[in-house]
């Protein structure tokens, strides 16, 4: 019988979320709800000198956000519990002096000063990358080297000590990555990592690879930049005696900078002025602000569409896509393995097409929550009309108020270039006619009211497309935007009588 597909997404919570770690949830995610398995959310808090307070809540509220939802975590529990890392701390010794009775780690008891003056001892004699491996262990001070009742003698005293793997010298490692196919490491570029520091904490390559184990996880879906790390790890499962169940390894491309040179960063965001973090961050030692999409008003639904497009496609050329769709439609085969160019005016993109599919009634909700601010009362059906009007016009929810102001707030300032152009003695006064004669209608909507302009504008030998511009910014103030007998529908009769009134009196001097 086939496996249970068990993924996990393994943050340290050492600060804000960053939208690449996101991204990499999200496919982990997509994966398993595809293969009808179980995505796990571990903290990996082994090391405490990083920890940064309220880390782990952003983590959680990050993914609940993008609607990325959990089968086991922290908050969730689960069969596999603790899932935090530091809360497992007494088992990884066990296994690490596991390794040690077996002959693949050994204890390490070297100063930070001794092993500083081996690296520069190394570098003297101009090796490119100083290690501690196969070669140096030899000349320091270690099980390996030490006498057997010395080593004995320096633990029941309690001298300070680490646990190191011990690599093989002349040894080639091979792995099948699901997205790069074979890949291949001589173990002479290994170095003997840490396993467990001196204060008892397991590093990340150890508890990595425990915890892997017993939640029964059977996809690593990470980061490129654990590449150079997974020989170690299939060096760790085969000395465990765990190489039958170890898991499949899919390393992701690195999302890139908008010029597509080097891997994307928080200071590219604050640079080009865009989000780099999911939420809205406020570092609590420095005070330090980061934006995040969602403050931004980036939807969920559209922020989730755009990340799945990084570095995978369906093979279609569909791009809008519901949650549902993109797990159905996922699949690793389609995860490239270059670098994928983060690109800001996609993600904008995305989110007008989210906005505009969405109820008026729903949008209205936007309009009506920024409206109180402003002083300002509106029913909810009139604010149904407008924003039916301007959705296409705007990518955030917040963009209604701003492009939508003017039919609660008369214009006080006029587009001057336009005024200049086509503000005339002849449409002066076909306007006066028009805002003279709109009492006359005894229906009052944009039918009527085009049909008594284009009436007028006729009796004074008159185009539309001479004074439509015109009349535009004499209600509105601007030069552009939706249907304007629309608008006029909906600040209705006596506001239009009001706004033309003064446009004629504050625009009269291009009417000469």
């Amino acid at each position: 019988m086939e496996r249970e597909v068990r993924v996990r997404f393994a943050p340290s919570p050492t600060g804000p979320l960053h939208i690449g770690g996101v991204r990499t949830a999200l496919y982990n995610y997509l994966f398993a709800k595809k293969m009808g398995g179980k995505m796990i959310l571990r903290i990996e808090d082994t090391d405490q000198t990083r920890f940064v307070p309220g880390a782990e809540q952003y983590i959680f509220d990050s993914l609940e956000w993008c609607g990325i939802t959990l089968d086991e975590s922290p908050v969730h529990g689960g069969p596999h519990a603790p899932y935090r890392q530091s809360e497992r701390k007494p088992m990884y010794m066990d296994y690490a002096l596991q390794l040690v009775n077996a002959g693949h780690a050994y204890y390490a008891f070297d100063t930070a000063e001794e092993l500083e003056e081996m690296r520069e001892r190394l570098k003297a004699a101009k090796v490119a990358t100083p290690q501690y491996n196969a070669i140096t262990r030899a000349t320091m001070k270690n099980s390996l080297t030490l006498p057997e009742d010395e080593v004995k003698r320096r633990l029941e005293s309690g001298d300070p000590y680490v646990i190191r793997l011990k690599v093989p010298r002349k040894e080639e490692v091979r792995l099948k990555d699901l997205i790069r196919g074979w890949v291949m490491v001589h173990s002479s570029a290994i170095d003997d990592k840490v396993l467990m520091k001196s204060d008892g904490m397991p590093t990340y390559h150890l508890a990595n690879i425990v915890d892997d184990h017993l939640m029964g996880i059977t996809h690593v879906i990470r980061g490129e930049e654990w590449l150079p790390s997974a020989p170690l790890h299939v060096l760790l499962y085969r000395y465990f005696g765990w190489e039958d169940t170890m898991p499949e390894f899919a390393h992701l491309p690195l999302l890139l900078k908008p010029d597509g040179n080097g891997k994307l960063s928080k200071r590219d965001g604050d640079k080009l002025g865009f989000p780099v973090f999911p939420l809205n961050w406020v570092d609590p030692v420095s005070g330090e602000k980061s934006s995040g999409y969602r403050e931004a008003g980036y939807l969920p639904d559209g922020f989730v569409n755009f990340l799945a497009f990084l570095g995978w496609n369906p093979g279609t050329q569909q791009e809008i896509f519901s949650m549902e769709e993109l797990i159905e439609a996922f699949s690793i085969e389609r995860i490239g393995k270059s670098g994928t160019r983060f690109d800001i005016q996609k993600a904008r993109w995305y989110n007008e097409q989210y906005l505009r599919a969405k109820p008026d009634a729903e949008l209205a909700q936007y309009l009506l929550a920024a409206l109180p601010e402003q002083g300002i009362a509106c029913s909810e059906e009139r604010a149904e009309k407008i924003v039916s009007l301007m959705k296409e016009r705007v990518t955030f929810p917040q963009d209604f108020w701003k492009e939508a102001a003017y039919f609660f707030v008369a214009p006080t300032q006029y587009n001057e270039q336009v005024a200049a152009k086509k503000w005339s003695a002849a449409a002066a006064g076909a306007f006066e006619e028009f805002r003279n004669e709109l009492a006359s209608l005894t229906e009052f909507n944009a039918d009527s009211v085009k049909a008594l302009l284009l009436q007028i504008l006729e009796r004074n030998g008159l185009k539309i497309g001479q004074v439509m511009q015109a009349l535009r910014i004499a209600l509105t103030g601007v030069e552009a935007g939706p249907d304007l007998m629309a608008i006029i529908e909906i600040i209705g009769r006596e506001e239009t009588e009001a706004r033309i009134d003064a446009a004629l009196t504050k625009l009269g001097q291009y009417a000469a």
